[in-house]
């Protein structure tokens, strides 16, 4: 899809009030798109919103929890009342979970599925029939993560969501090829965004001193939101189906192809490490 001018397009992302979602949208912006932006930080998406318009600009932003049917829906009508289809939806909003399975509670199972694979269920549920039935192209971006095709005993219910995620978007992809709507899912590395200072953590992991040793190991990464936004739109514009970001991120990409044993080693030494 090409990406040089979307004057007159339309583009949806969900958990745009900070981080990569809020930087892709105003990368979206600064190429003449409009957004309609959803999160549950309802001061992030009001400052969202303000910084989209000073672009010149429409955006509607809504407070949606995106693992809520309803609210989803309300939001996709919301949408619909201003174009007959989106051009561009992107499934961003995500939380995280750090900790071994047997430390998992089911409520912290029901708490990542609902936003990490529901969300992004419901996401392409309520816009992409109406991008099909239009006839013209278009582009879905799902963001998974690295995590979605290496897995850690330390991020076993992330792992499991964001393999989920990568796993639609490749049946998408195949589905969609006929409606001329491509398919991205976005497999980002260690990036520095405020999903380390929220992430949940469980069983050994949940100690202050855990948490800012993550945080302060993904500051020193310094890899930035806005860095995986030119790299979002770069994968659209190829219609990339996989589209691994940062260096870390293609290394264990081309190790989950060619060396999996080297990776499942790897990852045994990362659990060892974080004491698992």
């Amino acid at each position: 899809m090409k990406l040089d001018s979307l004057a007159g397009k339309t583009v949806v992302v969900t958990g745009a009030a900070s981080g990569i979602g809020l930087e892709t949208a105003l990368a979206f912006a600064e190429r003449g798109a409009d957004l309609a932006i959803c999160d549950l930080d309802e001061a992030g998406l009001a400052a969202a919103g303000k910084r989209i318009e000073a672009l010149g600009r429409s955006v509607l932003t809504r407070r949606v929890d995106v693992a809520d049917r309803d609210e989803m829906q309300a939001f996709a009508d919301a949408v619909h009342e201003r174009v007959e289809a989106v051009d561009i939806v992107m499934n961003n909003a995500g939380v995280a979970i750090g900790g071994p399975f047997l430390s998992t509670s089911l409520d912290d199972w029901n708490w990542i599925l609902g936003i990490n694979t529901v969300g992004v269920v419901h996401g392409c549920h309520f816009f992409i029939p109406n991008m099909v039935k239009r006839g013209k192209d278009g582009h879905v971006i799902n963001v998974s993560s690295a995590a979605g095709y290496s897995a850690s005993s330390t991020l076993a219910a992330y792992n499991a969501t964001k393999f989920s995620v990568l796993g639609l978007s490749e049946a998408l992809w195949d589905e969609l090829q006929p409606h001329g709507i491509g398919v991205t899912a976005v497999c980002p590395g260690i990036i520095d965004t405020p999903i380390t200072r929220n992430t949940r953590l469980v069983g050994e992991m949940d100690k202050p001193e855990k948490r800012e040793e993550i945080v302060s190991g993904y500051q020193r990464r310094g890899y930035t939101p806005d860095r995986v936004a030119k790299n979002i739109l770069k994968a659209v514009e190829r219609n990339r189906l996989v589209a691994p970001i940062s260096p870390e991120a293609w290394g264990l990409y081309y190790l989950k192809r060619f060396a999996p044993w080297l990776l499942r080693r790897i990852s045994l030494a990362m659990a060892k490490r974080a004491g698992q």
